[in-house]
């Protein structure tokens, strides 16, 4: 539940005033969006380096030093894409996340010590958008998919 404190506020009987700006929202509600939107960015980032060409993404991880990186490049391509689909159905929505939770930790050590890229994106790409999503898939590792899921569906 969202509150607004106004404890700083003297009042005649020294009472805490408690606003409630939302009503209580069941934390189910709220995975699911992150759920899918989470999927969605990760199965269109997966498909995207195999339409653009798979080998130039292993091209790229061979420029930063990545062993074997063609077989690399295939499998973080195929984990965001099929990691992204289960998100979105909710299946094997924990195992998903914490594969997804590690690319990203992977990527966000890449732009900011590799690339030395900035947090927030100008010229170059930032790495504020791949800590974002590193934090998502923590939640969902935490939470699971949630009631309106498959994964809810086959554990009842």
């Amino acid at each position: 539940m969202w509150h607004l404190c106004l404890s700083d506020i003297q009042l005649q009987h020294s009472k805490e005033i408690v606003i409630d700006i939302f009503p209580t929202i069941d934390i189910e509600f709220a995975i699911i969006p992150l759920r899918i939107i989470t999927g969605v960015i990760m199965l269109d980032s997966g498909i995207g380096k195999w339409s653009r060409g798979i080998s130039g993404t292993g091209r790229w991880f061979e420029s930063l030093g990545f062993p074997a990186p063609q077989l690399l490049a295939r499998f973080v391509a195929t984990v965001e894409a099929i990691c992204g689909l289960l998100l979105i159905i909710g299946f094997f929505t924990q195992v998903s996340a914490l594969l997804i939770m590690f690319n990203m930790f992977v990527a966000t050590l890449v732009q900011k010590y590799k690339l030395h890229a900035p947090f927030q994106g100008g010229d170059v790409q930032g790495y504020e958008l791949d800590i974002l999503l590193m934090l998502s898939a923590f939640t969902l590792v935490m939470t699971g998919g949630g009631s309106f899921s498959i994964d809810a569906i086959i554990t009842q």
